[in-house]
């Protein structure tokens, strides 16, 4: 069973970073961020950053495998459904005693709720996008995008 962080403090990062803005450049930027502090740590993780429907950035580390790309779609299906990152709405259904597949009735081999995966939520449009890592057990997958996540939204301020 994953030891899941308290759902509140999975709620208050959301509430935390929203952006002013995304663009395609800022969506390469996050990319780039995501990457460098891979490469900085030796992650084996694959990064993906979209806008939409529009990969804006994906890059694949050594380490990982296209099973890697696989699990970011499924995460990435699972924010775009809930609206909230893949890590808490995981939490919420195994603190239900449930799983997210089972109480959203979707297939796992299409939805995924594990770490990794987080919205790109812009202030006063909602959510616009999402960046996923895969490739780290899943709580370290999603403490690693808020970390950078929480950095670069600073840099847009």
């Amino acid at each position: 069973m994953t030891d899941y962080p308290p759902l509140p403090e999975l709620a208050a990062e959301e509430a935390e970073l929203v952006l002013p803005r995304l663009t395609n450049d800022d969506g390469i930027a996050l990319g780039l961020a995501l990457l460098d502090a891979a490469r900085a740590e030796s992650l084996p993780v694959v990064v993906d950053v979209r806008r939409g429907d529009q990969v804006l950035f994906h890059a694949a580390l050594p380490g990982t495998a296209a099973t890697n790309d696989a699990w970011v779609e499924r995460k990435v299906r699972v924010v775009r459904l809930v609206g909230t990152s893949s890590l808490r709405a995981g939490a919420e259904a195994a603190a239900a005693g449930s799983t997210f597949e089972a109480r959203q009735r979707v297939d796992p081999l299409l939805y995924a709720a594990h770490g990794g995966a987080f919205p790109l939520v812009v202030r006063g449009a909602g959510l616009v996008g999402v960046v996923t890592v895969s490739g780290l057990p899943q709580v370290e997958d999603h403490r690693l995008v808020v970390r950078v996540l929480r950095e670069f939204a600073r840099t847009l301020a």
